[in-house]
């Protein structure tokens, strides 16, 4: 709905939404998968409501019935993070949070993918706990990396142990270096990219063979398992938004000698067989190498990407579909079907396949159009581009976490008024003195304003974060589309 545009449709979603979802119940719910469909789907829906022709409410995009239950799910969620590391668990129940009996052993996945959902429901809605606590299990699994700088599937989130000491870059482990890179283009966040970074080091150091990617035991580096696993095949996607396309085309055209030798990927391959794993034959039409080639294409228009889109595109349809839908390939070697389609099939595989066959649709924007809206906070650019995609693939606009920032700083600055009034009953002096230093602290805090109003001046780029991968990190992204430097 978000990429066909069928308003009516969306529209009619979003009617039922608006009566009210009731998170008061007693299930108990996956946090990631909560985060990543539940959550990111509201956002991105409530962020995309206006382009699809809903009627809003005034104040969007810092209020509206979408992201009051995004922010009512992820508060579902906050109970899981109440641990001694901050790390969550992997479970919650809706209504009475944190079972007793809850295993504490979570993957690392399951820890580290909310930064991109999180930060954007802090910036929206004002309210820092979802980012503070998305951050600080991101750092608690940084602290608690081998000495070899790598990372393992699975941590016990009491004691920061590790229970599985396999480290790769997919099942378990993979989402959560996709949003170390995504969450520092989003958030303009140097720290979270040096993270990515030095983990980027320690993969192609101690698990690239090849251009493969093998696991490897964390702390020694020694190979464990030699095989290539079908989550894998977003890493190429990765290395394209970091602007390492030439190891991700070599690695991307590895994986898809794989797609053309079974017309999929099955989800284990074991690369000095050249064949599948005993039980890991199926395919369920995972978007993973689509969506690398969505990203590598708008980056290289390398047409060998655009062959694989045709490839899958034929592929899926000879061998999957159904009359009610597009089945799992329960095993590639024969293409018998399982009875069941993924939700990601929709969501993601479906999604990335238009996207790279429509170079023209608004989600490719490079800033050259744009939406001024006005808000209670006075006007704000969306619809510019560079969309940052969550992890189930749920577009997140990142001019839209600028919009609501000024309802957030008059927030602060109530905060730091009752702190000072309650400072003055204390100690008239110190309050005094704190009164001087608050002016001293306000006046830099205008020139620092007048010296950014300076920055409108600069000339217009031509490229986008997401389309010029050679650009440096360091490039901030500003309203109407330019692009300006920290030595302009």
């Amino acid at each position: 709905l978000q990429i066909l545009g069928n308003v009516s449709e969306f529209q009619r979603v979003v009617n039922v939404l608006q009566e009210g979802v009731d998170f008061d119940i007693d299930v108990n719910a996956s946090v990631f998968e909560t985060n990543i469909r539940v959550v990111g789907g509201l956002l991105s829906a409530h962020l995309l409501s206006k382009k699809a022709g809903v009627e809003v409410e005034v104040g969007w995009p810092c209020s509206g019935p979408l992201l009051r239950m995004a922010e009512e799910a992820a508060r579902k969620l906050l109970p899981a993070f109440q641990t001694p590391t901050g790390m969550p668990y992997g479970t919650v129940n809706l209504l009475h949070g944190v079972n007793p009996g809850e295993t504490p052993v979570t993957c690392t996945a399951g820890i580290g993918t909310f930064i991109v959902e999180f930060a954007t429901l802090s910036h929206l809605t004002g309210d820092p706990v979802f980012e503070d606590v998305a951050r600080k299990a991101l750092k608690a699994l940084w602290k608690n990396r081998s000495d070899i700088g790598l990372v393992g599937n699975h941590i016990d989130v009491i004691t920061a142990k590790w229970v599985a000491q396999d480290a790769g870059i997919g099942a378990g482990v993979d989402s959560y270096f996709e949003y170390l890179v995504k969450g520092a283009i989003l958030l303009q966040d140097k720290e979270l990219m040096s993270m990515f970074l030095e983990y980027n080091k320690a993969i192609k150091n101690y698990t690239k063979f090849d251009d493969w990617y093998l696991w490897v035991q964390m702390y020694k580096g020694t190979v464990s398992m030699p095989v290539f696993q079908s989550l894998e095949a977003y890493w190429p996607g990765l290395q394209s938004l970091i602007g390492d396309v030439d190891n991700a085309m070599r690695t991307f055209l590895n994986y898809y000698t794989v797609w053309k030798q079974f017309g999929g990927l099955p989800e284990f391959y074991n690369i000095p067989q050249g064949y599948t794993v005993d039980k890991r034959e199926g395919y369920p039409l995972r978007p993973e190498l689509i969506e690398s080639a969505m990203y590598l294409y708008r980056a290289t228009r390398d047409p060998t990407l655009l062959e694989l889109g045709r490839d899958a595109v034929e592929s899926i349809e000879k061998i999957s579909k159904v009359d009610c839908g597009f089945a799992t390939i329960k095993d590639l070697r024969d293409h018998r079907l399982d009875n069941r389609m993924e939700s990601f099939f929709l969501a993601e595989t479906v999604k990335y396949l238009y996207l790279l066959f429509d170079p023209d649709n608004f989600i490719h924007n490079d800033g050259s159009v744009f939406d001024v809206v006005t808000t209670p906070y006075g006007e704000c650019v969306l619809n510019a581009g560079g969309y940052v995609f969550n992890t189930e693939a749920h577009p997140i606009d990142p001019a839209a976490l600028h919009c609501c920032r000024k309802r957030k700083e008059e927030q602060w600055e109530v905060e730091d008024l009752l702190r000072e009034f309650y400072s003055v009953k204390k100690n008239k002096k110190f309050a005094l003195k704190r009164a001087s230093d608050y002016g001293e602290r306000e006046s830099a805090k205008d020139a620092s304003s007048e010296k950014g109003g300076e920055k409108t001046n600069s000339k217009k780029s031509s490229h986008s974060l997401l389309s010029c991968p050679s650009q440096s990190f360091n490039s901030k992204l500003a309203v109407l589309g330019q692009v300006f430097l920290d030595n302009t």
